[in-house]
């Protein structure tokens, strides 16, 4: 079987490359997506409760199908508030993003700075019924490459020895890197604060509104990266004075296929004035692709520990249907990191937890 499952892949980079007509890439994506806020939403940039705040990420998928090429992606973000009149603040920040894909050591690098304007509808600036209204915007860029010695195509495949012979001129005219590309992404985002532990937010985003095309070909010819778009809602609800449940849904369509992540968080504090607080949650996985119809290929199991300025989170996907036999269950591992910096009174605003 495991064998099957490298042929596949081999054959899935061929085809990528085969017919670079009906190419339509994908973005990665992370299971912790509310602790990679603003790689989903630009308008989550300066949500949060503090100064500044800086986050990391890293998810390693398919090790089990690949071992010495795992799926893997790095992203990274720092963001910063300021108080623009009595009640409104202006965010800026600046995110980066590696995704490094399979056997072929392809490769997508990309980064973007952001704005974003919170606007204040009701309520005090840090106490209950607070109100905000936020629209981002991002414009960035990227560059993927590929290491072409690692490919091989049809034409290298000798059929008598049931082999690939690397020898063989495999007829291609194939570049290491693509060209560098601009990207813009813009999304809205609305909260409500109703009490330290009762939140509610909602909001949607726009990813490669420009459709970007990118190409390793020599002739030219190019797939989009099509647009992203986003959907999501959440919220805390608290079910005593030290526990709290956080759940939430986010919908992402590209393209032919549409992703649905959904769950809670269960968060449980000491409540005391030095914080320390756990979470642990489960997330379901739902993914429905025009081609091969709507599948449910992983539950996530969620761990984060908040203490005082820092949270660290920690994910696993356990795969279900028909991927649990080639995987034995094993999906991916992700860690999270991110770290606030305290306000002054002056900047300070209440914020939901995500």
């Amino acid at each position: 079987m495991k064998n099957l499952l490298h042929l596949f892949i081999a054959i899935t980079f061929v085809t990528f490359f085969a017919n670079p007509s009906e190419l339509h890439a994908q973005d990665p994506h992370l299971a912790q997506f509310y602790a990679a806020p603003t790689h989903t939403n630009p308008a989550l940039l300066g949500v949060f409760d503090g100064r500044f705040r800086a986050t990391m990420n890293y998810r390693e998928q398919w090790a089990s199908i690949i071992n010495n090429n795992p799926f893997r992606t790095v992203a990274g973000s720092f963001e910063m508030r300021h108080g623009i009149g009595r009640n409104d603040f202006l965010s800026y920040g600046v995110n980066v993003l590696r995704d490094e894909a399979g056997t072929s050591g392809y490769t997508r690098n990309q980064g973007s700075i952001g704005l974003s304007y919170m606007k204040k509808l009701s309520g005090g600036r840090y106490g209950t019924g607070t109100q905000y209204l936020i629209a981002g915007a991002q414009v960035g860029g990227g560059q993927h490459s590929i290491q072409g010695d690692k490919l091989w195509f049809s034409s290298q495949y000798d059929i008598t020895n049931e082999q690939i012979n690397f020898g063989t001129p495999s007829g291609e005219s194939i570049n290491n890197m693509s060209d560098f590309y601009i990207d813009f992404n813009a999304g809205l985002m609305w909260y409500a604060v109703f009490d330290d532990n009762m939140s509610i937010y909602a909001g949607g985003s726009l990813h490669h509104l420009n459709a970007p095309r990118i190409t390793f070909f020599e002739s030219g010819d190019a797939g989009e990266l099509n647009m992203k778009w986003n959907g999501q809602i959440g919220g805390e609800l608290p079910l005593s004075r030290e526990l709290s449940m956080l759940p939430a849904i986010i919908v992402m369509g590209q393209g032919p296929s549409l992703n649905t992540i959904f769950g809670t968080n269960f968060r449980y504090t000491n409540s005391d004035w030095r914080e320390v607080a756990i979470r642990v949650g489960v997330w379901g996985d739902l993914v429905n692709n025009l081609d091969s119809g709507l599948s449910f290929p992983s539950m996530i199991y969620t761990a984060v520990l908040e203490m005082g300025r820092w949270n660290i989170g920690l994910s696993y996907d356990v795969n279900a249907g028909a991927l649990t036999a080639p995987t034995n269950s094993r999906g991916a591992f992700e860690i999270s990191a991110s770290y606030v910096h305290p306000s002054s009174r002056k900047d300070k605003v209440k914020c939901p937890k995500l």
